[in-house]
């Protein structure tokens, strides 16, 4: 009897521990299993993360890297545009301040050389006299000719008729087309006076042929 009883004990207690291993094993898959998908979907969230940022986690340093190149080049692209511009602008200022300088020398040369003139104008035509074509020889009508209008005083005055000057414009700011000075400045009535005889009579002996027959020129 006792025989009996103790093969459907030790039955039970195999089928027990079986039924408790297939639990135990697929507990077991089951945590595998879980693991295994846990593991994917972060690696899939990293994935898809480095993908919304619009590259994958490699490419994002050499875009950085890319990007920080774009700016050092922009960067020295403008230095040397902001030099360009300095240097461009320092041109132009020492360029301006040479033109400044000549006017001023040739402003001082022009009032030394007016200064002579005023001293003796006689010298001041005579040495004009080339520029408009004539010989030396022409100087002796021209002196007679002026001499005869005005002394050569570039301050002389007609009372009468008004005429100005050492050539005796009339009116005398005609003489206005060879200076804004030819009040003043006695070059600037020679130059014009020479530049009527030239247009008027073709020379100094021509005004001054003219002068002895008819009184004026």
């Amino acid at each position: 009897m006792v025989r009996t009883l103790v093969r459907p004990v030790l039955l039970t207690l195999t089928v027990l521990t079986v039924v408790a291993l297939l639990v135990a094993g697929v507990a077991m898959t089951t945590s595998a299993l879980a693991g295994s998908t846990a593991a994917t979907y972060v690696g899939e969230m990293v994935e898809s993360r480095a993908l919304v940022a619009g590259k994958p986690a490699v490419s994002v340093e050499k875009s950085l890297a890319a990007q920080a190149e774009t700016a050092r080049e922009a960067a020295e692209k403008a230095a040397e545009e902001k030099a360009r511009r300095e240097a461009a602008a320092a041109k132009e200022a020492a360029e301006a301040a040479a033109r400044e300088a000549e006017r001023k020398a040739a402003a001082e040369r022009a009032a030394r050389a007016a200064e002579r003139a005023a001293a003796d104008p006689r010298s001041a035509a005579r040495e004009m006299l080339g520029e408009y074509g004539w010989g030396d020889d022409q100087f002796g009508c021209l002196d007679s000719l002026w001499t005869r209008e005005s002394n050569w005083d570039h301050r002389a005055q007609n009372p009468s008729s008004g005429a100005f000057g050492i050539p005796q414009s009339l009116p005398g700011d005609k003489m206005a087309s060879a200076g804004t000075d030819w009040r003043t400045n006695p070059l600037t009535q020679i130059e014009w006076g020479l530049g009527y005889i030239r247009d008027v009579y073709g020379s100094p002996c021509g005004a001054w042929g003219h002068s002895q027959s008819t009184g004026w020129y």
